[in-house]
């Protein structure tokens, strides 16, 4: 493999404080426990800052504030909430070096990713939803829609600015006032967004954000004057806040867990569809609900995937995520490794073969080299179960319905892929498939434009798109 010198994005673009507060009616205010939390850099284990934990107390304030700020927001003309969600992308795309080098620290993740993925998609889902904002009654949900009141939103780790993105653009296009938990490994992309709002003078309290672990999401999501949860991670938390928001009259959006198919046939075009599978479990170091995690491979072209798969992962490169070479980063935490560990062992007990393409990791930080697992049945637990890291299983079909009954085979419903030269195919296969995303001939691409969801135990509700606004919408 061809060696690259080092290519490091400077840490000093961007100014981490050592401690930070909750983002309360427009300032930053200390917790009323005085409960802390220390957030880590998973690629070093260096402690990044410390942040504030809200207790119950403090979801009272942030919610109350929010209650307060809705009335003058949700009557403003939606030409006049646009301009502010307009200068809030502007001002993305202004920080945005300062927005990917925080967001790599705090997540693990490759600069190249947050830098050239997650936040050109961040400013656009704020420029669209803008371009919203004042044409809400031609969306399809009624000539008069109205906003919901104060919306309660939990996002997960895995892309922290993204997810706060996708909720907080269609809250506040519709009139909605929010209040946003981050996930408790990766704060400091949404603290800093709590900094870009009073930059761009958002209207106090129209957006809060208050930090802490799954008790202070939960106090939220169960709070009395809320509207409207939305809520995205495992499903095992989607089951409890569901069962905690039932019969209280709240809107509820999930987005879960997945354990999508990527459906591989043997005349789609090889090096493309390779292409498309390393992209599809490998982007982000499988933390992504819809990651491409179950290959299924035509027979007839299974020698010459795995071949050619196998030779493209000896290319990726495992380290640094501040490094621009890098292609996979460090897993977010050690609970999540030991996770990913854990079920890989599993894997290998029940009897598939791994292999992992040689690989140095290094000494300290959360890491685990790109594997795949092969003679996997639909029975082996890697096959069932979100793994939720760089773990991929393959199993073979031969036939369209056998790669159908396969796929589906799951609890889960977010996404698919199939690779293809027959379009015809390719629309018979999307019209079979229970997942909410179907990918032709490519995987893991995104658009503002476009829904997003799934079926069964992958929740329900949709994100981005026209779609997304109808869950903020009476």
């Amino acid at each position: 493999m061809f060696e690259y010198a080092p290519a490091p994005e400077s840490r000093s673009v961007v100014d981490i404080a050592a401690s930070y507060g909750l983002f309360i009616n427009g300032a930053f205010e200390a917790a009323a426990s005085g409960g802390a939390f220390k957030t880590v850099n998973p690629a070093s284990e260096e402690v990044l800052a410390e942040v504030a934990e809200a207790g119950t107390e403090d979801v009272d304030r942030a919610v109350a504030a929010a209650r307060r700020a809705f009335g003058p927001w949700s009557e403003l003309p939606g030409a006049e909430r646009a301009k502010y969600l307009f200068r809030i992308a502007r001002i993305i795309q202004e920080r945005s070096r300062e927005l990917a080098v925080l967001e790599s620290l705090d997540n693990g993740k490759p600069i190249k990713e947050s830098r050239d993925v997650d936040l050109p998609l961040v400013a656009a889902y704020f420029f669209y939803y803008a371009g919203w904002a004042d044409k809400l009654k031609y969306a399809g949900f009624g000539p008069e829609p109205r906003p919901l009141g104060v919306a309660a939103q939990v996002i997960p780790w895995n892309f922290p600015l993204l997810m706060l993105a996708w909720k907080i653009a269609p809250a506040l296009a519709a009139g909605n006032t929010v209040v946003l938990k981050p996930a408790e490994t990766t704060p400091l992309s949404a603290l800093f967004f709590a900094d870009i709002c009073r930059q761009a003078e958002l209207p106090p309290g129209v957006v809060n954000i208050i930090t802490g672990a799954g008790e202070t999401g939960r106090t939220l999501v169960e709070h009395p004057d809320v509207n409207k949860v939305a809520f995205t991670g495992s499903t095992e938390v989607g089951r409890q806040i569901a069962r905690s928001v039932a019969g209280t009259g709240k809107r509820l959006t999930l987005e879960l867990g997945g354990k999508a198919a990527n459906i591989v046939f043997a005349d789609a075009p090889i090096d493309q569809a390779v292409e498309g599978i390393v992209n599809g479990i490998f982007f982000n170091q499988g933390h992504v609900c819809c990651a491409g995690s179950r290959l299924l491979v035509q027979e007839s072209a299974y020698d010459e995937v795995l071949s050619s798969l196998k030779r493209r992962m000896a290319t990726l490169r495992v380290g640094d995520p501040l490094d621009k070479n890098t292609d996979v980063g460090a897993i977010n935490s050690a609970a999540q490794l030991s996770r990913i560990r854990d079920l890989s062992e599993v894997g290998s007990s029940e009897g598939a073969e791994r292999w992992s393409p040689p690989c140095e990791l290094p000494a300290q930080g959360f890491w685990f080299a790109p594997t795949i697992f092969t003679g996997v049945t639909q029975a082996h637990r890697i096959a069932r179960e979100e793994i939720f890291g760089p773990v991929l299983s393959v199993l073979t079909f031969r036939t369209p319905d056998e790669a159908i009954e396969k796929a589906n085979n799951t609890p889960y419903g977010l996404s698919a892929g199939v690779w293809t030269e027959k379009g015809s195919l390719i629309l018979a296969m999307a019209d079979k498939l229970r997942a909410g995303v179907v990918w032709a001939n490519t995987f893991n691409k995104f658009d503002p434009t476009s829904p997003f969801g799934g079926y069964k135990e992958s929740g329900y509700g949709r994100e981005g798109g026209r779609h997304g606004l109808e869950a903020y919408l009476a």
